[in-house]
């Protein structure tokens, strides 16, 4: 800790191991840290395609690492750019599907139109109408012979300005011209016997006759049947054949944040399950690598078994689970601390041990102590070892009392991410969280068990905006006969926080299982009865004000 003249140089203010979002991390290409996820992704020869992960668990770090390696030769799509709210707002949208038409072949042929224009405009740098044109002209020239491709080319030809245009009008043009073909079989076709009028927001019959809606609804499927798929499956040749046929010309796309402000209902999760299908279909172009990332919560809704055919284990072993072992994330602070000493520190730190105390409490050394109060994310360690620093500041390492005090802190900023992270999908889940303000660090079933009955009470509080997600989630509870054990009744409640982080599970003589290392544990009724007892993680103590 000392310099070459014995002087020992204190963190300074300004002293930090980066940011907690990808994005806005000033160390995250000088302190990369690479698990192996990251090779994986980049090796253009490895099919694995799709990044799943908590929040903070590096997603995003690893395709803006991709951009900013390769990036010319990479595409970043972003979500708010595709007009998803508007496509899943359409009345023709939400219409067909609460009539039971499956849109699966539409929202397949959206995405491969989508990636591959943006794929295309890459490739030719396209920008105008009369770029467009020459190099259609030039395909066109090449492929001549093939009239099955040349007829895929007609296909791109008929989206003309909006060719060059952004990505929200392009997605804008193709919905509003599915939209156009229901007003045109409507108002020539459609006019059913004892229904009224099928206008182009493709609106339910009002009949109640269920044989007359089967029959709307069959005519309306074969309507989304004749989407543009065979064409756009013969671009996709074009693409591999004509367009990327080099290895020079090996294109990455990336898709991150598809998880940001999402609405979590059928039609949305249909929607990227069928970029799922997209990007597997892609997949036989050789010099391309589509990438996405996106919250494990939802890629556990998508629902690939019943509507893909039996394909799950395809998409399933195509996946990176974003999981980190303790030993990985005390090489990732490492690098953090290397780089930042060099950016700005002016003194030599090798390994984050420079930093924390070097005497263990409790028989506890300091890195352990702080990643047993972390869901064993990235995110959540920079965020800790911030705080650390930043009560440390002046001196020339930090103390356990820094720790201390920075734990507070942290604590309950955590508890605020965790809010975050999960309110889309559960709103009010800050109020069934707080069910456990107050409690035990360590509880038996008993104590257990009021805590989640309290959960289910606020079903009763009128102004608690979960209680669809509550109904389902402690149907159990309510519907339990008297001779039915404890874990019958409520192990879904128990997976639920367990899930989330908030508890976890001790067996007698065995270590605490929380989710984030050992992700099946509480399905497993035998390892919620006899002596289990339940944890509250360590993390969230501060903030709850457990005991």
């Amino acid at each position: 800790m000392a310099t070459s003249k014995g002087v020992k140089r204190h963190l300074r203010s300004d002293f930090s191991l980066g940011g907690e979002q990808a994005e806005a991390d000033p160390l995250l290409e000088a302190a990369f840290y690479d698990s192996g996820k990251f090779s994986s992704i980049k090796n253009q020869r490895n099919p694995h395609c799709f990044l799943i992960g908590r929040t903070g668990s590096g997603k995003s770090a690893i395709l803006q690492h991709l951009e900013d390696q390769a990036p010319e030769h990479t595409i970043r799509i972003n979500p708010e750019d595709l007009s998803l709210p508007y496509l899943l707002d359409l009345n023709v949208v939400q219409s067909l599907s609460n009539l039971g038409v499956h849109l699966d072949p539409f929202f397949i042929a959206l995405w491969k139109h989508v990636l591959l224009v943006e794929i295309i405009r890459h490739r030719y740098s396209i920008d105008s109408p009369a770029t467009k044109r020459n190099i259609l002209t030039s395909l066109r020239e090449a492929i001549s012979r093939d009239t099955s491709k040349t007829a895929a080319l007609d296909y791109l030809d008929q989206f003309g300005e909006s060719f060059w245009c952004e990505t929200d009008q392009r997605v804008k043009e193709i919905t509003e011209n599915f939209e156009r073909s229901f007003d045109f079989d409507a108002s020539a076709q459609l006019q059913l016997p004892g229904t009224t009028k099928i206008t182009g927001a493709a609106k339910a019959s009002r009949t109640s006759g269920s044989e007359i809606k089967s029959e709307e609804a069959d005519r309306y499927q074969r309507i989304v049947n004749e989407t543009q798929l065979a064409r756009l499956n013969k671009m996709i040749a074009v693409l591999d054949e004509e367009i990327l046929q080099s290895i020079q010309n090996f294109t990455y796309v990336v898709i991150d944040d598809l998880d940001r402000d999402w609405i979590d209902d059928d039609v949305a999760n249909d929607l990227i399950r069928c970029l799922f299908r997209a990007v597997l279909d892609l997949q036989k172009v050789r010099h391309l690598k589509i990438v996405v990332a996106l919250r494990s919560n939802i890629f556990e809704q998508l629902n690939f078994g019943s509507k893909t055919g039996g394909q799950e284990e395809k998409f399933r072993s195509l996946q990176i689970q974003m999981r980190w072992t303790r030993g990985e994330l005390v090489k990732f602070a490492d690098e953090r601390a290397r780089a930042a000493s060099q950016i700005g520190e002016a003194r030599a730190i090798q390994s984050i041990k420079d930093i924390l105390p070097p005497t263990p409490r409790d028989g506890i050394k300091a890195i352990d102590y702080v990643l047993d109060r972390t869901l064993l994310r990235p995110r959540d360690l920079i965020a800790f070892l911030n705080e650390c620093i930043g009560a440390a500041t002046g001196r020339n390492r930090v103390r356990w009392a820094d720790i201390d005090t920075a734990e507070i802190s942290y604590s309950h900023q955590r508890l605020l991410a965790l809010r975050d992270e999960w309110k889309p999908n559960f709103p009010g889940i800050e109020r069934v969280i707080a069910v456990f303000n107050g409690a035990p660090a360590v509880m038996d079933q008993k104590e257990m068990g009021r805590r989640l009955t309290d959960a289910a009470l606020l079903m009763a509080e009128p102004d608690f905006p979960g209680v669809m997600w509550m109904t389902e989630l402690s149907r159990n509870m309510w519907n339990a006969t008297s001779d039915e054990d404890w874990a019958a009744q409520h192990q879904e409640m128990v997976a639920f926080f367990y899930n989330l982080g908030v508890v976890g599970i001790r067996r007698p003589g065995r270590k605490t299982a929380f989710g984030h290392d050992q992700p099946d544990f509480a399905t497993l009724s035998s390892n919620l009865n006899g002596s289990a007892a339940f944890v509250i993680h360590p993390m969230l103590r501060p903030a709850l004000d457990t005991m």
